[in-house]
C-alpha cells in the first residue's frame, strides 16, 4: 500500500494547496508586466555659430527641463564652433541639468561644438556626422601666438579631462582634437600623429581599441533624431518636445549686446524728462529703451516677471513724489533706487530649484551694466546741458540769468543763484509761463526762470509767487 500513495500524495497536496492560496497569488506570475513610463525627451537646437544667442536658447531650454522634471535633454547640433568664453558658460550650464544629456552631430560639432558635446554623456551620430578640429583660434581665424596658445591649449585640455572621466577614451581624443603637439594612440595603434588635429567621422568615431573593446568616442549611429531616441528609449516609448528657437529669441541675439547703451539712453530720456514739465517725447523713449531691454533679456530667459514688478513699483514712486509729494525727494530715491535694482535682478541668471546665492560672479556683469549705462546716462547729460540751445523745447532744461545780469546769459542746470540775487527775487510775483507739474518756468520782471511749485500743479499764465532758491531754480507757490 505504500507505493500507491506514493504516486497519489502529490497530486492531493497540490490540490490542497490551490485550493487554499489567495487568488492574488494563483494569477501573479501569469499577469503581464507593468508598461515603464515613457521618458520626458526635450531636443534642444544647436545649430549655428557658438554665441550669445546660442547660450540663451540652451538655457531656456535646460531651465524648462528643470522645471518640467524632463529624463533626456538631446544637443540637435550642427555648428562650425565658435566663441570659447560662450563655450564654457554653456558647459557650466549643462552641469546643473540632473537627467541624461545626449549630443546628436547631426551633421558637424566642428572646434567649440566638439568642446560641449564632450560635456554631455553621450554622443551620438548622424551618418555623415563629423567631430573634432577644436585647436583654439582668434576671432579673426589667424593664429594664437605660440605662448598664448600653449597656455590655452593646457587649461583645455584639462578641462576636457574634468568632464570626460569615466567616459572611455573621451578625454584623450577631445584633447588629440584640441592639441596638435600632442600623439593619440591606443595600445599598439597609433590614431593621430603629431602635428595635425583629429578629427573623426561617425564610423571612426564608433571603431572599437583595447581591451574590452571600447568605442574610440561615439555612443551610437543613428539615421535621424527619431531612430536615436528609438535607440536611447525604446520605439513610442517617449514623449518628445522639440525647442522652437521663436523670432523674438533672434531679435532678444542682438539687442542684448546692446545692453549698455540702451540703459544708458533710457536713463537719460527719463532724467531730462523729469527736468521738463510735461510727460513728452522724452518720457516715451526713456520708457521705450528700457522696455526692450526687459524684453530683451526676458525671452532670452534671463529674467521672470518679479524684475518687472520692480521696476514699475519704482516707477510708480518716482510719479507719487512728482504729483503728491513734491520736494519731499523720499519716495523719488526710493524709486530711483527700486529702478535700479530691478534692472540688475532682470540681468541675474538665475536656475530653477537652486537657492539664492549672489556671488561675485553672478552679480558682477549685471552691476556693470547697470553702471555703465548710468554713468553714459550722466555724461550725456553734462555734455547736453553744456551745448544745448536756448529755446524751444530745451528751454526748460535751463535757468535764466539772474536779477541784474545779462538777460540772454543762462546758468546751467543745476546753477543755484547768488545769495544777493535770490534775496532779491524772494516775495516777488509773476506768472507761470509753462505749465507747472510741479516743475516748468515762471517769468518773473520780465526774465524767466526754471522754478518748482512746493505742492500741486498750476496752468501756464497762473501767478506766483516765489517762496526760495534750490540747487535746481526758484521754489514758488501759487497766488490765489
Amino acid at each position: 500500500m505504500i507505493e500507491p500513495v506514493k504516486h497519489w500524495l502529490p497530486t492531493l497536496l497540490t490540490a490542497f494547496a490551490t485550493s487554499v492560496l489567495p487568488l492574488g497569488a494563483q494569477t501573479e506570475n501569469t499577469s503581464p508586466p507593468t508598461p515603464k513610463t515613457p521618458a520626458k525627451v526635450v531636443v534642444i537646437p544647436i545649430r549655428a555659430q557658438i554665441a550669445k544667442p546660442e547660450l540663451f536658447i540652451l538655457r531656456r531650454g535646460l531651465k524648462d527641463a528643470i522645471e518640467n522634471k524632463v529624463d533626456t535633454i538631446v544637443l540637435d547640433m550642427e555648428t562650425p564652433g565658435g566663441e570659447l568664453d560662450t563655450t564654457f558658460e554653456m558647459l557650466k550650464a549643462l552641469e546643473k541639468f540632473p537627467g541624461k544629456t545626449v549630443t546628436y552631430v547631426n551633421r558637424e560639432a566642428i572646434s567649440a561644438g566638439a568642446l560641449i558635446a564632450a560635456g554631455t554623456d553621450e554622443i551620438h551620430f548622424a551618418p555623415e556626422g563629423v567631430i573634432g578640429a577644436a585647436a583654439p583660434v582668434l576671432a579673426t581665424g589667424a593664429e594664437i601666438d605660440e605662448t598664448m596658445r600653449s597656455k590655452i591649449v593646457s587649461y583645455l585640455k584639462a578641462r576636457v579631462r574634468s568632464i570626460s572621466e569615466g567616459k572611455g577614451y573621451r578625454g584623450e581624443v577631445v584633447s588629440a582634437m584640441i592639441d596638435m603637439d600632442s600623439e593619440l594612440k591606443i595600445g599598439d595603434t597609433v590614431i593621430k600623429k603629431k602635428g595635425e588635429l583629429l578629427s573623426l567621422t561617425a564610423q571612426e568615431a564608433m571603431k572599437t581599441y583595447g581591451t574590452p573593446p571600447l568605442p574610440l568616442l561615439g555612443a551610437g549611429i543613428s539615421k535621424d533624431l527619431n531612430a536615436l531616441l528609438d535607440q536611447l528609449h525604446g520605439a513610442e516609448n517617449y514623449s518628445l518636445v522639440r525647442l522652437e528657437v521663436t523670432w523674438s529669441e533672434k531679435l532678444a541675439q542682438y539687442l542684448t549686446s546692446l545692453t549698455p547703451i540702451l540703459l544708458g539712453l533710457g536713463l537719460l530720456a527719463l532724467f531730462i524728462e523729469f527736468k521738463t514739465p510735461g510727460f513728452g517725447v522724452f518720457g516715451i523713449s526713456g520708457a521705450i529703451l528700457l522696455g526692450i531691454v526687459f524684453f530683451g533679456h526676458h525671452v532670452a530667459g534671463l529674467s521672470g516677471h518679479e524684475p518687472a514688478l520692480l521696476f514699475a513699483l519704482g516707477v510708480s514712486l518716482v510719479i507719487i513724489e512728482i504729483f503728491l509729494f513734491p520736494g519731499t525727494m523720499i519716495a523719488a530715491l526710493t524709486g530711483v533706487v527700486m529702478i535700479l535694482a530691478s534692472l540688475v535682478w532682470m540681468m541675474l541668471d538665475l536656475w530653477p530649484g537652486e537657492p539664492v546665492s549672489i556671488s561675485g560672479n553672478v552679480l558682477l556683469r549685471p552691476l556693470a551694466n547697470v553702471l555703465a549705462g548710468a554713468g553714459l546716462a550722466v555724461l550725456a547729460f553734462i555734455v547736453l546741458l553744456r551745448f544745448l540751445p536756448k529755446g524751444g523745447p530745451w528751454g526748460g532744461m535751463v535757468l535764466e540769468s539772474v536779477v541784474g545780469g545779462e538777460p540772454n546769459v543762462a546758468t546751467p542746470l543745476g546753477g543755484v543763484a547768488s545769495p544777493s540775487s535770490a534775496e532779491n527775487l524772494l516775495d516777488q510775483t509773476g506768472k507761470a509761463t509753462t505749465a507747472l507739474f510741479p516743475s516748468g518756468q515762471v517769468e518773473i520782471s520780465g526774465k524767466r526762470y526754471e522754478a518748482k511749485l512746493a505742492m500741486g500743479f498750476a496752468e501756464a499764465g497762473t501767478p506766483v509767487k516765489v517762496t526760495g532758491v534750490s540747487e535746481f531754480g526758484l521754489i514758488v507757490e501759487t497766488l490765489s
